[in-house]
């Protein structure tokens, strides 16, 4: 049997500025914008090339939640260098390109939603001991 991660829920308290962050800035498809309950409105999405989506909207946070109290969510990508560049053109604050460990080469770029939800990109290898870059 396959255990697929297909769906994330990122809590949010405001969900049109989260679409907006995620659609705009971060440059996700927009799946769906439903409403199914008065009191609950569930935005998909979807970054490029990937398999799993975001979902904002189900799971509301309080005003004043703290920022980084929420695990860290992350993307892969070819080229750290080119995301980040991407990422800054599109007016979203990230971190330097940082290696966390040197054996491994492993490269990544860290940012915040508006609701303090922390983004890792990391790039990924092509192959063992290549680095694409």
């Amino acid at each position: 049997m396959d255990w697929k991660l297909e769906v994330v829920v990122v809590p949010v308290s405001d969900v049109d500025r989260a679409k907006s962050f995620y659609t705009g800035k971060l440059g996700f498809r927009l799946d769906a914008d439903t409403q199914p309950q008065p009191s609950m409105r569930v935005v998909h999405m979807t970054p490029p090339g990937s398999a799993c989506s975001v979902v904002v909207g189900p799971t509301l946070i309080e005003p004043g939640h703290e920022r980084g109290a929420v695990p860290s969510l992350q993307l892969v990508v070819t080229d750290i260098k080119a995301a980040r560049a991407e990422l800054q053109g599109r007016g979203v604050e990230v971190s330097e390109v940082q290696t966390l460990d040197p054996r491994d080469g492993g490269k990544f770029v860290f940012f915040a939603d508006p609701d303090g939800n922390n983004w890792a990109l990391q790039e990924i290898r092509d192959h063992v001991g290549a680095e694409l870059s």
